[in-house]
């Protein structure tokens, strides 16, 4: 019995590990637009009433954990030789922490990124930015953009995990979901 349990788990995880590994080498390649969802957060949806932009105290800001994973991102991307021109992300403080805690830099802030959750009215121009981004993103360099949940479902139609990779490229006028790796193991 134990041997019949070892090699259904065996099984269910190993096809995901190696797909996973498959995905980081279309990354190495190049030519993709990486989308993060920022990683763990304090407990909530969204952020406190009468939050400010440029006020991380009033926002819903990364865990302790959320900091973790996103220097658990950064390793892999530093481990596998991840190419990319440079981090952009939401201007909200947990994108913005999330890429600098895994690029180690200053992230640069992106307008379009910003959260669709209180105001979907910027969809059309997220769309349209980030699709003619991707038409212009060339082997071996990858762009990374650190956004949210929302914005990540209006580009792809996935609704991603927090530290959530996908994968995508410029695909006929829209993104074309390349894959979708969970947060990497230490």
């Amino acid at each position: 019995m134990k041997r019949f349990l070892f090699a259904l788990l065996a099984a269910l995880f190993v096809p995901a590990a190696h797909a996973d590994e498959a995905l980081w080498a279309k990354l190495k390649a190049g030519g993709n637009v990486v989308l993060i969802r920022h990683t763990s957060t304090e407990a909530g949806l969204g952020d406190p009433p009468g939050f400010k932009l440029g006020d991380c105290a009033t926002q819903r800001n990364l865990s302790e954990a959320g900091r973790e994973e996103a220097r658990r991102l950064g390793r892999q991307f530093k481990f596998r030789a991840i190419n990319f021109t440079t981090a952009r992300s939401s201007q909200w403080c947990r994108c913005q922490e999330t890429a600098r805690l895994a690029f180690g830099e200053e992230p640069e802030p992106w307008p379009v990124l910003n959260s669709l959750h209180a105001d979907a009215s910027g969809e059309a121009a997220l769309v349209k930015e980030v699709n003619a981004l991707a038409a212009k993103v060339k082997p071996p360099y990858n762009a990374v953009l650190v956004t949210h949940n929302f914005n990540i479902r209006a580009l792809t139609g996935l609704s991603p995990r927090e530290a959530e990779i996908i994968i995508t490229r410029a695909g006929g006028g829209k993104l074309e979901v390349v894959g979708r790796i969970p947060l990497p193991p230490q």
